[in-house]
Formats: structure tokens, C-alpha cells, sequence
């Protein structure tokens, strides 16, 4: 989409427009669609040639489609004070939520692993959101561990989350879905309490 084409004009009428089209492209993602253009202007209502002047593409809509939260962070209030509860709270929430949003999730690991341009703008899976929302839990941390070894950790843990965990417990491990979300919660215990009980040398 044209940002520049919805904030220019009848701005007010543009962003229904769009929001319409982004509300039709998730719903029938989640029913197991996985949307054109054409398939959501037809389901908004919007004629095909206006869904074009905002998604040129199915790729567009889609990443526009994705599952957004424009929470800074997943931490309880209040917050806990341990890094272990911290960061298990993080993890159930953000497991909670890839597990309410798995087709819309499903569909951008999809359209992330076909990725062809050179610096994979546009997909919002590879922005990670969820490396802010560890690095948050992990905040005790600091002056245990360096800055690098903390990141260094919370890559592991995000490693050990999300869609692509759940996707291999569940289609290859057979796990179900409460299953796969204790699993991946247990990981990420694992990792920090490596990390804790390593010390330092952990993560060199």
C-alpha cells in the first residue's frame, strides 16, 4: 500500500476503506483462506480497482493482514520482580497470542520463508517484536550478564517460541496445542536457568 495514497486526501474515508479490506483479509485468512486482492475487495464490498490503489499485491495485503499488537510490553501489572516469573509471563502471553492468531501467523512464516527481495521489508515477522518484549522480561539481567550474552540469551528463547516452534511440535512432534505451549514455555525456562547457573562462561 501507498501510505502516501491514504494520508493525502479524504483521509478519513481512505482509512475506512483500507481498514475494511485489512478486516475482510484476516477473516478469511482465518477461516483458511489464504486472500487475494480480489478476494478481499469482493468480501469488503470495494470495488477491485480501488483494493489495487491500496494493496498492489497479494504479498502487501497480507503482511498488512498480519497480526498486530501495538502493546510495548507483555509484562504483567505489576510487574513481577524475578526473572524467572518475568520472563514466563512474557512467553505465555506471546505463546497465547501466536496460538489465537496460528492461520494469520501460519501464513506470514509462509510468505517470510518465500521471501525473495534482498532486504525483506514488508514482513512483519521478520521485525522482531518479540525480541524487544524478552529483552524487557530479562532486565534483571543487567550487570549479570553483558549486554551481548543477554541478547545472545534472548535470541535462544526466541528461537525456542513462536509460530515455528509451534508449527514443528504440533505438524511434526504431534503435540497439541496445550502441549506445544508447555514445551515451548519449559525451553525457555531451561534456557535461562542455564544461563543463571553457567554464569558469565554460559554465553561467551
Amino acid at each position: 500500500m501507498s501510505r502516501g495514497y491514504v494520508e493525502v486526501g479524504r483521509t478519513g474515508q481512505k482509512r475506512r476503506t483500507f481498514d475494511a479490506l485489512v478486516e475482510a483479509a484476516r477473516t478469511l485468512v482465518a477461516s483458511g483462506i489464504t486472500p487475494t486482492v480480489d478476494d478481499a475487495a469482493q468480501a469488503a464490498g470495494i470495488a477491485r480497482s480501488t483494493a489495487y490503489r491500496y494493496f498492489p499485491g497479494q504479498r502487501e495485503l497480507l503482511a498488512a493482514a498480519h497480526p498486530e499488537t501495538s502493546r510495548a510490553s507483555l509484562l504483567p501489572v505489576p510487574q513481577p520482580e524475578s526473572v524467572k516469573e518475568r520472563l514466563d509471563a512474557v512467553v505465555s502471553e506471546f505463546i497465547r497470542i501466536i496460538v489465537d492468531t496460528e492461520s494469520q501467523q501460519r501464513t506470514m512464516l509462509r510468505l517470510s520463508l518465500e521471501q525473495t527481495d534482498s532486504d525483506g521489508n514488508g514482513l512483519p515477522l521478520r521485525q522482531g517484536r518479540a525480541i524487544a518484549w524478552i529483552t524487557e522480561a530479562l532486565t534483571p539481567l543487567e550487570g549479570t550478564l553483558t549486554e551481548a550474552q543477554i541478547h545472545r540469551l534472548v535470541l535462544a528463547i526466541r528461537s525456542a517460541i513462536g509460530i515455528e516452534s509451534l508449527v514443528w511440535l504440533t505438524d511434526i512432534g504431534g503435540l497439541s496445542r496445550e502441549e506445544a505451549a508447555a514445551s515451548m514455555r519449559w525451553a525457555a525456562s531451561a534456557l535461562l536457568a542455564h544461563a543463571l547457573s553457567h554464569g558469565l562462561a554460559a554465553y561467551e
